[in-house]
This record gives C-alpha cells, structure tokens and sequence, in this order.
C-alpha cells in the first residue's frame, strides 16, 4: 500500500521560510512524478508544484512562483517543498501526491493524482 507522509510544517511569520518532506514508501518512488497541493479552508485543493520522476523538470503554480522550490532526493525516497517568503495566504493544509500513471509530463489536476498524504498544517501570520 503507497505511503506518504509529510512533515516540516508549523506556524511561521510572513515573510519567513519552512521546507516540507514527504517520505513516501511501498512503491518504486523513483518512478514517479509527484506533487505539492494545498488546501484552506473552505477552498477547493490546488496545485501547488510538481517534478518529474527525475527531478529535471518541475512546473509551479503563478502564486507561488519564484517563491516556493519542490525538489527530490531518489536515493532517500523523498520530496521536499521549499517555501520562502511566505505570505498569510499561502496558509493551509499541504498534500504531497503522486501521480497516477507514473512518468511523462508533470500534470496539475488532482484527478490526475490517485495517492496522497495525510497532509501538513502550514500556518503564516501577518
């Protein structure tokens, strides 16, 4: 059974930083493009960021561009979201998912996502 879990998040002052991990297990992880979502309250799921199964090729969100960096480590089974210069709407729960058919090109809809984490509480506060 596919197994993802996050980590990293935490309240936080705008304008500072986190990184989120999500560890993920009993699957061939290297085989897979991921993602990043995020969810607030009382707001659909959005697509955050995603990477390639390589980890050569990653598409943003334009609300986070510049700002956010999604990245992987193969050898350790994980990927990672680095957010800086956080701003309060950037509050809300963060998913990391895989998609569902493995490789080729990063996709953004959750549909296209068929396993994810339990999610992690990002909090920033003006």
């Amino acid at each position: 059974q596919v197994q993802l879990v996050e980590s990293g998040g935490g309240l936080v002052q705008a304008g500072g930083s986190l990184r989120l991990s999500c560890a993920a297990s009993e699957f061939s992880f290297k085989t897979y493009n991921m993602g990043w979502f995020r969810q607030a309250p009382g707001k659909e799921r959005e697509f955050v960021a995603g990477i390639s199964w390589r980890g050569t090729s990653t598409y943003y969100a334009d609300s986070v561009k510049g700002r956010f960096s999604i990245s992987r480590d193969n050898a350790k089974n994980t990927t990672y979201l680095q957010m800086n210069s956080l701003k309060p709407d950037d509050t809300a729960v963060y998913f990391c998912a895989r998609d569902q058919t493995g490789a080729g090109i990063i996709r953004r809809r959750t549909s296209d996502f068929g396993s994810w984490g339990q999610g992690t509480q990002v909090t920033v506060v003006s």
